[in-house]
């Protein structure tokens, strides 16, 4: 995030637990060019400061990287290699996806349909 305060850090800080920010397009900053094999990453910095953000982490062969950073009480480290762990069958990790999935639901059963 531009501000170092995403919804993952919000959701940490409310909740008091250790949270992780992944998403599927950069907010923020710069990369090497990864390699295509799963699990190629590479530091997202600040084009100014050059400070650390987090990782960008190639999931699946042939496919656009993921962006990771620690969200709350979690070190860069932590979360890239926790999301690596949570990578299955699909480009997104596991619990981002049921979320995804379960909103979906939810939104298709409580949103009135268009006319």
């Amino acid at each position: 995030h531009p501000r170092r305060l995403g919804i993952a850090t919000h959701l940490g800080l409310v909740l008091g637990i250790p949270t992780i920010g992944c998403a599927k397009s950069i907010l923020v900053g710069e990369y090497d060019e990864l390699a295509d094999e799963p699990g190629s990453h590479a530091e997202l910095t600040d084009p100014h400061t050059k400070e650390l953000l987090g990782y960008v982490l190639r999931t699946k062969c042939g496919v656009k990287p993921v962006f990771v950073s620690p969200g709350h009480l979690i070190t860069h480290g932590e979360a890239l290699d926790l999301v690596k762990k949570c990578i299955l069958r699909h480009r997104i990790p596991e619990p981002t996806r049921a979320a995804h999935t379960l909103v979906n639901e939810y939104r298709k059963k409580s949103l009135p349909t268009k006319l």
